[in-house]
């Protein structure tokens, strides 16, 4: 893995190059990571997410689901890649779920806690060694004590944390250099230290010290730590760790927080946001082209006008709010009554396999009937419209232009979820 950075100003444009174990992947930056749950993607088949534009190269698997398939995957040798029917895909393996929050007070000097469908687990930097043997992937999350984020965390904690979670890394590194079956994998080190400024400055500095092949930042999931805080101790972490590997963080994946994560030096992201959206019964309708034509503005303009109109009064967004409170301004509630006789696409102007095909009308009546087409095409259209997202910020990126994206997409934020209906 080889990372090629273009130019560095109010975010890090680049590529990762040589991904998987034939060195012909690549992933362009800022980018996402595929969001899979036990390796498959939620609500899609392999062929139906094939319908899916931009789908990225490296998929992220869980610890926590693949440590129960260690035994089967231990005899089938062939690894994770092959074993989940995509073997051309570059697999990430991250210790966690992003969207199933894990319990607190479970970790120890000697291992931390994964959640499964079977319960509670404790892995220990051996154990955890030999599963990754297993699932054999080109990148994974080292083991690490993250379990810093629930609420206030003194700063004997934070010390802790950073402490077990240099020892993992340390374990974790001489078992690598004995694993045949790992010489082509890369070991990002985690980043901890709750949110106290000095242990993170301490977990960056010496996980930089180590031969690690890029770096996590975890511990900013949630909403337990204050925004201003996540912000200024992500730049603090960045401006500490080397130009010439890549930055990841968890956690983090509305719009909003992607930009200003990037603007302090983050490159990858997960994709659980549009899987979240998507069980919510929403679908993102968010706009990313800060700079449209006239007709573009028009339409823009209009559709604006049209949802505000649906959407009567004040009371009807309280209704909305109460039905799903992490509910988001970039997204719309489809269960609403106000969509069952709303015959336009999801969003005027997108391409993907659902808006081409079908109604708002027609995915409300999915909804409230249960159907199961309800989620694979609200996923189809969270996911591509998700990463379209992600090339949009790359050419602002390269245009110099990050600043007029971020406007145009924080002044979305400032608007009521069913409000945010806007053309691409």
């Amino acid at each position: 893995m080889r990372l090629k950075l273009f130019g560095v100003g109010s975010g890090r444009l680049g590529m990762l190059a040589e991904l998987g174990r034939s060195g012909a992947g690549s992933l362009a930056l800022p980018g996402c990571l595929l969001y899979t749950r036990g390796g498959s993607a939620p609500h899609l088949t392999y062929d139906t997410l094939g319908e899916v534009a931009g789908v990225p190269p490296v998929a992220q698997l869980t610890l926590s689901f693949m440590a129960e398939l260690h035994e089967v995957l231990e005899e089938y040798k062939k690894g994770a890649a092959k074993f989940i029917g995509m073997p051309d895909t570059a697999v990430y393996c991250s210790l966690h779920d992003p969207v199933a929050p894990c319990p607190s007070g479970y970790n120890t000097n000697k291992a931390v806690s994964v959640w499964g469908s079977s319960g509670r687990m404790e892995i220990t930097a051996s154990k955890f060694m030999d599963i990754q043997r297993a699932i054999q992937p080109d990148w994974f999350q080292c083991i690490s004590d993250g379990d810093t984020i629930s609420g206030e965390v003194s700063r004997k904690r934070a010390k802790k944390s950073v402490d077990r979670s240099l020892s993992f890394l340390d374990a974790c590194l001489q078992l690598l250099e004995k694993s045949p079956e790992l010489q082509g994998s890369v070991m990002f080190g985690a980043i901890e230290g709750g949110d106290v400024l000095e242990e993170r400055l301490r977990s960056a500095r010496e996980t930089a010290k180590r031969p690690v092949g890029g770096f996590l930042l975890d511990g900013f999931q949630g909403s337990a730590m204050a925004k201003e805080t996540k912000l200024k101790l992500i730049a603090s972490v960045t401006a500490e760790l080397p130009e010439d590997k890549p930055r990841i963080i968890h956690g983090m994946g509305k719009p909003d927080e992607v930009l200003e994560c990037i603007e302090r030096g983050v490159d990858i992201f997960e994709s659980f946001f549009p899987f979240q959206v998507t069980e919510r019964g929403c679908a993102l309708v968010f706009g990313y082209d800060y700079q449209p034509g006239p007709e573009a503005a028009a339409v823009l303009k209009q559709n604006g006008a049209q949802d505000l109109e649906k959407n009567g009064a004040e009371e009807d967004q309280d209704e909305i709010a109460k039905a799903d409170p992490e509910m988001t301004p970039f997204e719309i509630f489809l269960k609403d009554k106000r969509y069952q006789d709303d015959f336009g696409p999801l969003l005027e102007g997108c391409t993907c396999y659902c808006c081409q095909r079908h109604t708002r009308a027609y995915l409300h009546h999915l909804l409230v009937t249960n159907e199961l087409l309800a989620g694979v095409l609200l996923m189809m259209h969270n996911f591509q419209h998700y990463f379209s997202f992600f090339g949009a910020i790359r050419d602002a990126l390269r245009d110099n232009k990050l600043d007029q994206l971020k406007k145009f997409i924080f002044s979305q934020a400032l608007q009521g979820p069913a409000n945010a209906r806007t053309d691409q």
